[in-house]
């Protein structure tokens, strides 16, 4: 999910005041392209943005959407391909099955939950979300939900010690189904995490630099690119970047707050710089670091850094980069952003 193009589509859909639907995954089964606690939104004119399938599903959920939109009911769809191929008529040949919820956001109910995810997301902040998928309980009907912002939960359609008690239904806590018992009235939730895009740190604003920042911003990540020398920034494409910044290399850690990111790559091609970059970096918890440049250079500069680089260890990519064989700007950054989220996502890269 493309957290940063789905807020936009939901800030432009609110500022018209136009109804919306939520959809999100809340079960696969097989071979699905999209897993639990995935998300989509839906326009009252069928405009969405997300994709849940490869484009086989998305026709018949933006149909579904309109009568979720007219009604104001919460419903929910079982899409099982491995039965229904051949009667969807798409011959995608997955052999997946997909259940989802459809969730109305309307001015009236200040278009929650989603935004509380919003606020989340915008924050930067890791969250919980529970959304009940069906129930016989008056207490948690379907489609009431639940956000815990780090300890800040916030309830819509239910009480707050409904929510408490649904939420600690699963420990620990990974997204799943769980299910609760109310006097003999089950109620089953979808208890899924909200993580906000990552925040990539790029140092070297050089023309190899431009495609790092489209790709990451293509993937929805903010990105921020600093390099010390001015003229180079200046003659620089990074429309997409949160932030651009022009400072010395030795004071990064004064001017930024480093434990805001979750991946620095130092491609300055300026051995001093990149002597500071790492430095710096040593000291911080970022998940990776990635190193332009070859072998030799990278040991080159751990032997100048000495006890001050020994923070690096497995950090440390270096080339930065997947060997996927191409070559030039295009390919070396495909390379990295492929690299950084093997690692983000905790895949072995």
């Amino acid at each position: 999910m493309n957290s940063a193009a789905l807020l936009r589509f939901y800030d432009a859909c609110r500022q018209r005041g136009e109804p919306m639907v939520l959809v999100t995954v809340y079960e696969t089964q097989g071979s699905t392209y999209s897993k639990s606690g995935e998300q989509m939104l839906i326009a009252g004119d069928g405009r969405f943005q997300g994709m849940l399938s490869g484009g086989c599903l998305e026709g018949d959920l933006v149909l579904r959407a309109a009568t979720v939109i007219d009604t104001g009911v919460p419903q929910v769809v079982t899409y099982d391909l491995a039965q229904d191929d051949e009667l969807w008529g798409l011959g995608v040949g997955c052999d997946g099955l997909m259940r989802v919820l459809l969730q109305p956001l309307r001015e009236e109910n200040d278009y929650q939950p989603f935004a509380e995810i919003a606020r989340a997301l915008r924050a930067g902040r890791l969250a919980w979300l529970a959304v009940v998928i069906e129930s016989h309980a008056s207490e948690a009907r379907p489609g009431a939900a639940a956000l815990d912002v780090q300890d800040d939960l916030r309830a819509f359609g239910m009480d707050v010690d409904v929510a408490e008690r649904l939420m600690r239904q699963h420990e620990p806590r990974q997204s799943g189904l769980v299910s609760a018992d109310f006097d003999g009235a089950v109620v089953t939730v979808l208890i899924c995490i909200v993580k906000p895009p990552p925040r990539l740190l790029v140092l070297g604003a050089g023309m190899d630099v431009e495609p790092v920042v489209r790709l990451a911003v293509e993937m929805g990540w903010r990105c921020t690119v600093v390099d010390h020398r001015n003229a180079i920034i200046e003659h620089g494409d990074f429309a997409g970047a949160e932030q651009v910044c022009c400072q010395p290399a030795e004071l990064l850690a004064d001017e930024l707050d480093l434990t805001r990111f979750d991946a620095a790559v130092v491609m300055s091609h300026h051995l001093a710089s990149d002597r500071n970059y790492l430095r710096q970096l040593a000291a911080t918890d970022i998940a990776y670091i990635g190193l332009l440049g070859p072998a030799k250079r990278r040991a080159r500069l751990l032997a100048d850094l000495g006890d001050d680089g020994k923070g690096l260890g497995e950090r440390l990519h270096g080339p930065a980069g997947l060997d996927i064989g191409g070559r030039g700007p295009a390919a070396i950054a495909l390379s990295i952003i492929a690299e950084v989220q093997g690692v983000l996502a905790g895949e072995t890269v």
